[in-house]
């Protein structure tokens, strides 16, 4: 039994309400569960209940038995005086308030229906099952399972926008210096990912603006700073690189000290960080006012024109400084840019909105609808439990109820577990 459990009878009132007694035999009736608390102190504040003839207002408090609260010493904490029902699953002891008079105490466990009891042991037995609920997923209605990931995936955009939000304080209501914090982060993708936000954060964004007019100078300052540029090469262009990055470290008092280096292994070599790092330089150089494009394009194809850049002459025959390889223009991918849409573009233009006082969010879960569902193995794995509609706002949406949810076996707050308790 876990008290989790027991918030939510309470909450959703899942237990018998007629004929309800205190385990001193008074009469109560539930008028109002309050409203749960998630913070420190009393589980339910503002509840509202009649105690034989008696109308209280006050809080609740939860425990598995009644001892546990000596256990959890709230007799000495001021919060708890004003509670006016303890609610348990199992009665083994009177608590008393500082004057002496016993709280009233409910005692769950006579009034729980035993099917309920019984979901509810089911649901959360399963040990070694990828997620708990992986037998009857399959079973959830179409429309209760559109709804939830629709909900989760407003939920997901509003954890990405309070990032955002303090990354926003952080860089002092800059808004193009947040995009292209994102953008580094995310063209390093999940191996160069940290490595890119290290570099992006170790530069001022005045710096990048100064430099969009000198694509040389600009490639030089992202390849130099990860410390990609080798003193001792030989090569005539990253010789030429290093001089200019020595000139921009002279010149904007530069230190890299605290920025990771970036990773090829289990890379392939369109992903490279030279490659990446060269066409995040040409992004910036052929857009001078990156985000106010961003904010005011809406479709997918606007998107794929304003990404759809290459890198400099010199990487169009080379993945490193030292290896030729056939010439290719390496014009960022449409998947490549659903991926920047999906984790930059979206959530940013969902920050901002949010700040702006505007609501945005039909129009982005519109846009997300139109790219297709992210390639992962919490996709993959519930896609086999049951067929999904392939867009990346239900991929978004699972990643969320995966991690968020499913992990951390929190089935009572899922509509899923929730449907499947109840039945």
């Amino acid at each position: 039994m876990q008290e989790a459990f027991l918030h939510y009878l309470w909450q959703f009132k899942k237990f018998q309400l007629l004929n309800l007694k205190t385990t001193q035999g008074q009469d109560v009736v539930i008028i109002n569960s309050g409203q749960h608390n998630h913070l420190s102190g009393p589980d339910f504040f503002t509840t509202q209940l009649k105690i034989d003839e008696q109308l209280w207002a006050g809080n609740v408090e939860i425990h598995i038995k009644s001892s546990d609260w000596y256990v959890h010493n709230h007799e000495k904490d001021p919060a708890y005086q004003n509670v006016i029902l303890h609610v348990v699953w199992e009665h083994d002891t009177d608590v008393f308030r500082k004057d002496n008079t016993v709280i009233p105490t409910l005692e769950l466990i006579n009034y729980i229906d035993k099917q309920l009891l019984d979901n509810y042991y089911q649901l959360f037995s399963k040990k070694q099952t990828w997620i708990n609920c992986e037998n009857e997923f399959h079973s959830t209605p179409d429309f209760l399972l559109q709804n939830w990931l629709e909900r989760l995936y407003i939920e997901r955009l509003e954890q990405k926008s309070l990032a955002i939000t303090n990354l926003l304080v952080k860089l002092k209501n800059n808004w193009e210096a947040v995009l292209f914090n994102m953008l580094s982060k995310n063209f390093g993708l999940n191996i160069n990912g940290d490595a890119f936000l290290s570099m992006a954060q170790s530069l001022d964004f005045s710096i990048i603006r100064k430099l969009q007019n000198k694509p040389e100078e600009l490639e030089a300052l992202l390849l130099g700073q990860v410390g990609l540029l080798n003193k001792y090469s030989d090569v005539p262009y990253e010789q030429h690189l290093l001089k200019q990055y020595l000139y921009l470290i002279n010149k904007f008092q530069l230190n890299n000290n605290h920025v990771t280096q970036p990773q090829f292994f289990k890379l392939r070599p369109p992903n490279f960080p030279t490659i990446r790092l060269s066409q995040l330089a040409i992004l910036y150089h052929k857009n001078d006012n990156l985000f106010s494009k961003v904010m005011s394009s809406s479709s997918l194809e606007q998107f794929y024109e304003i990404f759809g850049v290459g890198c400099s002459a010199f990487w169009e025959t080379h993945y490193t400084f030292q290896t030729v390889s056939k010439t290719s223009k390496k014009i960022l991918t449409k998947n490549f840019i659903n991926l920047l849409v999906i984790n930059t573009i979206v959530p940013l233009k969902f920050a901002y909105a949010k700040q702006q006082g505007q609501d945005q969010v039909s129009e982005l879960i519109d846009l997300m609808t139109q790219i297709p569902s992210e390639k992962n193995t919490i996709v993959k794995k519930f896609n086999e439990l049951k067929s999904m509609p392939d867009s990346a706002s239900v991929s978004q949406a699972l990643l969320q109820l995966k991690t968020e949810y499913c992990n951390s076996n929190k089935c009572l707050q899922c509509v899923i577990g929730n449907r499947l308790i109840s039945k």
